[in-house]
Order: C-alpha cells, then sequence, then structure tokens
C-alpha cells in the first residue's frame, strides 16, 4: 500500500459514518463509458468462446478437472 492511499484511508477514518458511506459509495462508481467498454470486451469474448466451443474446435474442461491442473501448476511452481 502507498503512503498516499494510507494517507486517504487515515482521513477517511475521521469522517462520519454518513460522509463514510457516500465516500465509499462514489468509489465504487464506474465511469458509464468504461463499464461499456468493458461489458462490450466480455461479450465478445463470450462470443468468441462460445463459438469455438460449439464449432468443436475447443472441448470443455470439467472444473474439476480445471482446479486439479492448477494445483499441479502451482505444485510445480513451489518446488
Amino acid at each position: 500500500m502507498t503512503s498516499r492511499l494510507e494517507n486517504y484511508i487515515a482521513e477517511g477514518r475521521t469522517l462520519d459514518a454518513d460522509e463514510r458511506e457516500i465516500a465509499a459509495l462514489f468509489l465504487q462508481q464506474v465511469d458509464e463509458d468504461r463499464q461499456a467498454e468493458v461489458d462490450a470486451a466480455w461479450d465478445e469474448t463470450i462470443t468468441r468462446r462460445l463459438d469455438e466451443l460449439m464449432s468443436g474446435k475447443v472441448e470443455p474442461v470439467s472444473g474439476r478437472a480445471t482446479r486439479a491442473k492448477a494445483r499441479e501448476l502451482l505444485a510445480q511452481r513451489r518446488k
């Protein structure tokens, strides 16, 4: 955490409960244009992946197999 962020948090803690809630809500807001870009990118990715599955270009992998592969890769990294 940067000192700038630490200072920001410390200042935020001096606010009363209502002010903290308002500040949190403002910080969580996403710029509508940026959100539209993110949504469009996800739509494109979903469409592409679905097309790959439906065409047989890729084969689905079960969640269990995916987790097993992830555990295997993590174990290799720890060696």
